[in-house]
């Protein structure tokens, strides 16, 4: 029986949601499987990918073959690269300590770039919330001397309206 590492949809239109399973070849995509071993949500930034790392490692060792996008979350979790590093392990490159060792490495580097995308993500964001307030701030300013302005005018103009009226008859007379 031929296995693979897949992903089966769930979610509604337009926001999958997706199990990672172990399933038989044949079975149909959102059919039977042997074993759950995770979860991924595209749908957030970043994407969401909880995976029971044991058991994948178990399934990939065991022979299992991931689908590309499966081998994707795989290798972001660092299952393959585990695999890799205890494929050196038997061919005797290094021990079992120095695998540990390096795999820790990777796996803090991987963890800092993840909190660093995040973290740009919500500066990026608190960056557009500001420039935002200060464009709404400006448009309202601008707004509020735009009706400063109107209503300014028609208050002089009455005066001006009112001191031609009174000029009017003045130059009237000087003329009879």
């Amino acid at each position: 029986m031929a296995t693979k590492i897949r992903l089966q949809r769930h979610g509604k239109k337009g926001k999958p949601f997706y199990h990672v399973v172990v399933a038989d070849s044949r079975a149909p995509r959102d059919g039977k499987f042997i074993e759950r071993i995770g979860s991924y949500n595209p749908n957030t930034n970043p994407a969401t990918i909880i995976l029971d790392f044991d058991k994948a490692l178990d399934w990939v060792n065991k022979g299992a073959q991931p689908t590309d996008t499966a081998r994707t979350i795989l290798s972001t979790k660092g299952v393959l690269y585990k695999k890799h590093l205890q494929g050196g392990v038997k061919k005797g490159a290094f021990d079992d300590a120095k695998a540990e060792e390096l795999f820790a490495n990777w796996s803090e580097g991987n963890n800092a770039k993840i909190e660093g995308k995040k973290t740009g993500l919500a500066q990026t964001k608190e960056e557009a919330k500001k420039a935002a307030l200060t464009a709404e701030a400006k448009k309202n300013a601008d707004k509020a001397a735009a009706i400063a302005a109107k209503n300014a005018p028609v208050a002089e103009e009455v005066p001006a309206a009112e001191e031609a009226e009174t000029e009017a008859p003045a130059s009237e007379e000087t003329e009879g």
